[in-house]
């Protein structure tokens, strides 16, 4: 049996560097889920706030529906649809590299969650925190900027750590535009070799790892949190 495993490894992983396939495809994951939860928290930042004002003042009106929208569209369709869509169809006829397509769609998706998780955030601080702002002189924005946001920030923090776990599972359909992420680089492993367990076992092993550690670091994160409120 052990002859048999290490047979198994040496040709999933040794023979013709074929473990290159999924450090790269790791670096190609990581790279797409970075700047798609960037992008993800500056559109969902931008969308929660108009949301928010609106529900509190009733002001930006067609911003606010513009949002709705684009909430009701994104939440509603599935992301590997998306990603095809923009793709195929939004640069259907233009060379553009495909880690920055995916970034895009990952991007836009994921901003549609944050946008949730930022409108909630801003809506959970208490009514008399903006009160207090305009009775020391702040306008609506400052007021937004320097009292609310900092503590709705702080309530939201650990809900976008999880978000960006969410965002890099969901990178493993990039392979769809054949795109060389982790779980392509396993699946190439595995047409090459004719074995399906081992490349696809230690694609999931890998994720299960980067996914512990996220979370690990998002325990330590609430811990601290919670030292600081005390």
């Amino acid at each position: 049996m052990w002859k048999t495993f290490t047979d198994a490894f040496y040709l999933n992983f040794v023979s013709d560097n074929r473990w290159k396939y999924l450090t790269e495809g790791l670096k190609t994951t990581l790279i797409i889920t970075f700047f798609a939860c960037l992008m993800g928290i500056v559109l969902g930042f931008l969308v929660g706030m108009i949301r928010s004002t609106y529900e509190k003042t009733h002001k930006l009106k067609v911003l606010n529906a513009i949002c709705k929208v684009y909430l009701t569209v994104i939440r509603g369709t599935p992301v590997v649809v998306q990603l095809l869509i923009i793709y195929f169809v939004v640069f259907g006829s233009v060379r553009v590299d495909k880690v920055i397509v995916a970034i895009l769609a990952f991007g836009v998706n994921s901003g549609a969650y944050v946008a949730e998780i930022f409108r909630s955030g801003i809506m959970s601080i208490d009514p008399g925190q903006m009160e207090a702002g305009r009775s020391l002189g702040f306008n609506y924005a400052q007021t937004m900027w320097y009292i609310i946001m900092p503590q709705a920030f702080k309530t939201v923090l650990p809900t976008l750590c999880n978000e960006f776990i969410s965002l890099l599972k969901e990178t493993s359909v990039s392979g769809y535009i054949a795109i060389q992420d982790l779980t392509k680089g396993g699946d190439i492993i595995r047409s090459r070799t004719y074995s399906a367990f081992m490349p696809l076992i230690a694609v999931a092993v890998i994720y299960l790892i980067i996914v512990m550690i996220f979370t690990k670091l998002i325990q330590i994160l609430e811990r601290r949190l919670r030292q600081n409120e005390r």
